[in-house]
């Protein structure tokens, strides 16, 4: 039997709990009580709203004082219960042959474009297995009019993109999305030893070129034996499991609140909103955060060191109640083409930090060099003459 909170290596009768990921065949749905459509989630309004009518109902929510529950990892490393995986409602999803995102989205919706890369090449997706269901998500803070002005303002800032990216102000095609994202706790005990150096210096005599006789201080090194041993516990650390969004961009708009901030999952939470399924599994998500904390730890342990520099830095780490979540968390993406090259803005849908991609004017390129070498050339011309 592994012990509590180790992480198990996946083995041949491990599940794969990360590449099946939706069984949508749960029949809740959230039908409009007046004209009977499908009714949407409006984060403002805290209640399903009718894109039809207008008509408001109010959803069941979770119980506010309820918390989130953490998972064992070990635990679900070996199995996952059933009663955990799936959506809790109907829904459609379809893979995107260019990015390889998965969305997910209510069975009324008709796909036409990828939401991440806008590519037509869209085919419908079946899941051997449903996915790990949500425990919790970040709702929606940043509003729709909020996000269009947020991009309009970057574009305007973007000194080096072509000016014609400005006038386009390409916003129309903006999307809510939930993204999955895991989390992982551990408490971590480690003991290290290294050798620490301490600098010292000695004056010593050289001949320089002309033949004088010179001194000089001389740096040294004198090592000595360290050890001491860290605690530290690590809360929430985020592993992404998108393949729709550029992972560059959304390290640049983390963090997301969810230690304190997550609600519990609720069906009704997604109603009208794409979600993008995770295809980064438990097992692939726990080695990569595993990895995150060792190298963390090790960071810590190496500046305990003491001295001025250090040398064979060994760490031995041991990991205990390790835990873990399947969470959503909301962003506002746009997905445009310049030229012949797709391009992503990201807006954290909680917080509003926004990073983007653009293309570079070569023209504007050109021109700062060659201002700058004419620049160059006056202040040598300068230079010179006044020698």
């Amino acid at each position: 039997m592994p012990q509590a909170g180790a992480l198990i290596e996946p083995s041949d009768d491990t599940p794969d709990i990360g590449h099946h990921e939706a069984e949508l065949t749960a029949s809740q749905k959230h039908a409009c009580p007046a004209c009977g459509a499908e009714a949407q989630w409006n984060p403002a309004k805290s209640a399903l709203v009718c894109p039809f009518c207008g008509t408001t109902s109010a959803a069941k929510l979770p119980d506010s004082g309820v918390p989130v529950r953490e998972n064992d990892l070990a635990t679900a490393l070996q199995n996952v219960d059933e009663n955990h995986r799936g959506w809790a409602a109907e829904k459609t999803s379809v893979k995107c042959q260019s990015c390889q995102a998965i969305s997910v989205f209510d069975p009324t919706r008709v796909a036409q474009r990828c939401d991440f890369c806008g590519s037509s090449a869209i085919i419908p997706y079946e899941d051997i297995k449903a996915p790990i269901r949500p425990e919790s998500l970040l709702e929606f803070k940043i509003a729709e009019t909020q996000v269009r002005e947020k991009i309009r303002d970057w574009y305007g800032s973007r000194f080096w993109a072509p000016n014609a990216l400005k006038s386009r102000a390409l916003t129309d095609t903006v999307k809510g999305v939930y993204l999955p994202y895991w989390t992982f706790d551990a408490n971590v005990h480690a003991d290290w030893t290294a050798q620490a150096g301490y600098h010292y210096y000695e004056t010593e005599s050289y001949t320089d070129s002309q033949g004088k006789t010179q001194t000089r201080q001389v740096q040294h090194t004198r090592w000595q034996h360290a050890s001491g041993s860290i605690q530290h516990f690590f809360d929430d650390e985020l592993v992404p499991a998108s393949k729709g969004v550029h992972a560059d961009l959304l390290r640049a708009v983390e963090p997301f609140p969810t230690t304190s901030d997550l609600k519990p999952y609720e069906p009704a939470f997604l109603s009208g909103w794409v979600v993008e399924q995770y295809q980064i599994d438990l097992i692939a998500a726990a080695q990569h955060s595993r990895e995150i904390m060792e190298a963390k730890i090790r960071e810590m342990c190496s500046s305990e060191v003491p001295g001025d520099t250090q040398r064979n830095l060994q760490v031995q780490a041991d990991f205990a109640e390790q835990t873990f979540k399947h969470i959503l968390v909301p962003i506002w993406l746009l997905g445009y083409t310049y030229g012949s090259a797709s391009y992503q803005v990201v807006i954290n849908g909680y917080t509003g930090t926004i990073a983007g991609e653009h293309p570079l004017s070569w023209v504007k390129i050109t021109l700062a060099v060659i201002a700058a070498l004419i620049v160059s050339a006056i202040i040598f011309l300068l230079t010179s003459g006044s020698r």
